[in-house]
């Protein structure tokens, strides 16, 4: 089987799928890959899975650090955008992780369109903080620990129809003064409310 095939038969496969590839297995796909090709099956198993493979029996105990985009998306209200996630009982923002070799920019375009199928441009990406530090870490219900390293921004304008993938139980627009108690990214949230306060001013 060429390398291509190989990833293309990687491609085919389920998320769960891709999770379920062994290390031994992984240790034989990519021994045959050139550089490009393994940052290639890094963004179609998705960066952190990806890492965590390599990583063998250490997968869940190891804490990683991960780079990503969040956007507070603004309706004509001022109502917030936030997605009750489908793996955990919380509210949050819509983003995501970077791939090898993306800009923040089109990671956060791409997680707006795969998270509520909104059609975002660039030039309407308004960067609010680049975010880090202890506030930024994440605890999964499978066991992994991730600190995230989160470039914000926000989204007053945007296009399509609110659609959701099977990462969201829900989503919807909430007034500031009357968000969930159960969020996931209060610190994100603070830091727009906190630039918004000193705009208002």
């Amino acid at each position: 089987m060429t390398n291509r095939e190989i990833i293309d038969r990687i491609k085919k496969l389920s998320t769960q799928e891709q999770r379920n590839i062994s290390y031994e297995e992984l240790i034989k796909i990519i021994e045959s890959l050139s550089a490009d090709e393994i940052i290639e099956l890094s963004n179609v198993i998705g960066y952190p899975v990806f890492t965590r493979l390599c990583m063998g029996v250490l997968k869940h105990r190891f804490v990683l650090l991960q780079d990503g985009a969040a956007a507070v998306i603004v309706n004509e209200k001022g109502q917030i955008l936030l997605q009750s996630r489908a793996d955990r009982d919380k509210w949050g923002l819509p983003g995501g992780c970077q791939e090898l070799g993306e800009r923040f920019q089109d990671t956060i375009i791409r997680e707006i369109k795969e998270e509520t199928n909104l059609d975002v441009n660039e030039e309407d990406l308004e960067l609010i903080d680049i975010v880090s530090g202890s506030s930024r870490r994440n605890d999964y219900p499978n066991g992994d620990v991730v600190i995230n390293n989160t470039v914000l921004f926000c989204v007053r304008n945007y296009s399509g129809e609110l659609k959701w993938n099977s990462e969201s139980k829900n989503m919807k627009f909430f007034d500031i003064d009357n968000l969930p108690k159960n969020q996931n990214d209060p610190d994100l949230i603070e830091i727009y409310i906190k630039k918004l306060n000193k705009k208002t001013r």
